[in-house]
């Protein structure tokens, strides 16, 4: 999680401290009249610079300073939190990306597969779109350049396609059925960066969020997304962050106050000096602040999505449905250095309202620390609610005294268990070489005017993928080597058959016709349906409550 901040300078202090102990780096830095520090900074600094120097000018082969440097710092920083991390200028781009509101290139959604890449979907109204670029198109040159190739990577595909607003680039595509490749020129422009991924109505009363990202524009999307629902006649919402792994603080904080009653606690931050505590109440008017609200998270569900997990549940505000989320509750910045690179470090502790602090325990080994997931998944905290441990002396109360635990993540109030009846080492390949997207797209193209005579509605109540689509389906996954016994095909039939149903409506209704087919068989938003139909549930039983009283006046 990154809080933003307009003053830089008085962080660089603790943090050449902290590299100068581990190791120093050498970073030039006014640092006014804090003399005791310069000098520990100063000479750690030196020593450093020294040696680097020694290496440049003397050491029997050439090195790469940069490379040492950066190499220094990280090595300093690992023997921080896992969350502080070093950043190298030539990654800042791809770092920032996904908390972008905006970004200029192109405008495509696409996939690498097989060292090519495809074009999942052009972006409405963008330039490729405008140029006639369409999905399941397979871009293999970039200004008469061939980009297709095991170098094809992120980094490089960032570099090809973004670009400033009104700059041209000439994009090569093969297109299925057609033997030369079709070549476009593009006017690169301003792309909308949507972290709002579906704002649908589940039935005629409950609405369907779901936000993969707290990025810079989210907080609008989210205003806008709640706004447009309540136009439909939205009662009751399934907010999901499900695998949402956080981003900006103040995103969560402007999110949660349209969902929770004016002068409530939602957050509150705690860090080594008094500068970095802050308390962070709802101030305003909320959209959607008295009506049933229930809340998807799960063991991907961090930071951000944690913050507004965590109010809701300690204010009594929402029923949060899943799985034990991620459990960071750190706050890092960015610090931007002189050489284009970044250290996020972090500064703060965060708290829910009750007291709760939701950081998982870090014994300095930060591989060990990444294997929490596969540790969940060994003691069946994953299938099984009585598996979750607790350590009770971290139990705190929720506003009106119901038990909740401090410690490594948020328990959900309501267990799903995670379903892996569908798992098999065919599938598992399947979705190793994306073969149910390139499906998807080629069964789309070909079949994509009848398709389009059809309503969203409709495709989602009648449409079934023929016996014969799937067993060429299975027939072009042995051609291409992926081989499965019949017991393993069957075991993951349903779900193949479920999924390539949601990615082929994708590609003609975009994400709101995947969300739509996907969560007819999803079986948290099943379970969230359910329980909003439970009249004996307490937390949506006050908020109806609360309604009939509001009503009533």
């Amino acid at each position: 999680m990154k809080q933003q901040r307009n003053s830089r300078t008085e962080i660089f202090l603790p943090l050449l401290i902290v590299m100068a102990l581990c190791g120093g780096i050498l970073i030039g830095l006014s640092l006014g009249n804090f003399q005791a520090p310069v000098t520990i900074v100063q000479k750690s600094s030196n020593t450093f610079e020294q040696v680097l120097n020694l290496l440049h000018e003397d050491y029997v082969d050439s090195v790469d300073t940069q490379k040492l440097t950066e190499k220094a710092i990280k090595s300093a920083l690992e023997e921080l939190d896992p969350h502080t991390n070093f950043i190298p200028a030539q990654d800042q781009e791809m770092a920032h990306a996904h908390l972008e509101g905006d970004f200029e290139g192109v405008g495509i959604e696409f996939n690498v597969i097989h060292d090519t890449l495809y074009v999942i979907s052009p972006i409405e109204g963008g330039p490729s779109k405008k140029a006639g670029v369409m999905a399941g198109d397979k871009i293999v040159e970039v200004d008469g350049k061939n980009i297709a190739g095991p170098s094809l990577d992120m980094r490089n595909i960032f570099h090809l396609l973004r670009g400033p607003k009104g700059s041209k680039v000439k994009v090569g595509v093969a297109r299925q059925g057609i033997a030369e490749v079709i070549h476009f020129d593009i006017v690169r422009d301003r792309i909308p960066s949507h972290s709002v991924e579906s704002a649908i109505m589940l039935d005629d009363v409950t609405g369907y969020i779901k936000v993969t990202r707290f990025a810079s524009n989210t907080y609008e999307e989210f205003y806008q997304a709640l706004h447009n629902l309540n136009e439909k006649g939205m009662e009751q919402l399934v907010l999901d962050l499900r695998d949402n792994g956080g981003g900006y603080m103040n995103v969560a904080i402007n999110m949660v106050d349209e969902l929770l009653e004016r002068g409530k606690m939602i957050v509150y931050t705690d860090g080594k000096s008094d500068k970095y505590d802050e308390k962070h109440h709802a101030f305003r008017h909320g959209i959607f602040e008295d009506k049933p609200l229930i809340i998807l998270i799960n063991e991907h569900s961090a930071s951000a999505s944690e913050i507004l997990s965590g109010a809701l549940q300690d204010n009594d505000r929402a029923l949060l449905v899943g799985r034990r989320s991620f459990g960071k509750g750190l706050v890092q910045i960015p610090i931007q250095l002189k050489d284009g690179s970044e250290v996020r470090m972090t500064i703060s502790r965060y708290y829910t309202p009750s007291g709760r602090s939701i950081q998982k325990p870090f014994n300095g080994d930060r591989e060990e620390y990444k294997k929490d997931y596969a540790l969940r998944l060994k003691n069946g905290e994953l299938f099984f609610e009585d598996s979750i441990q607790v350590n009770d002396s971290l139990l705190y109360k929720t506003a009106l005294g119901r038990p909740v635990y401090g410690g490594g993540g948020i328990i959900p109030d309501v267990f799903v268990a995670k379903d892996t009846s569908f798992h098999s080492g065919f599938l598992q390949e399947l979705l190793k070489e994306k073969m149910l997207q390139r499906y998807a797209i080629e069964f789309a193209n070909n079949n994509r005017k009848r398709l389009e005579n059809l309503t969203l509605k409709e495709y989602a109540a009648f449409f079934e993928l023929p016996s014969k689509s799937f067993d060429s389906f299975v027939s072009k996954a042995e051609q291409e080597g992926i081989q499965g016994s019949s017991e393993e095909v069957l075991t993951s039939a349903n779900y193949i058959k479920t999924e390539l149903k949601a990615l082929i409506a994708r590609q003609i209704w975009g994400q709101d016709g995947y969300t739509h087919v996907n969560n007819q068989q999803d079986q948290m938003v099943l379970k969230a349906l359910n329980l909003f139909n439970e009249k004996n549930e307490p937390i949506l039983t006050m908020e109806r409550e609360k309604k009939k009283e509001m009503a009533a006046q």
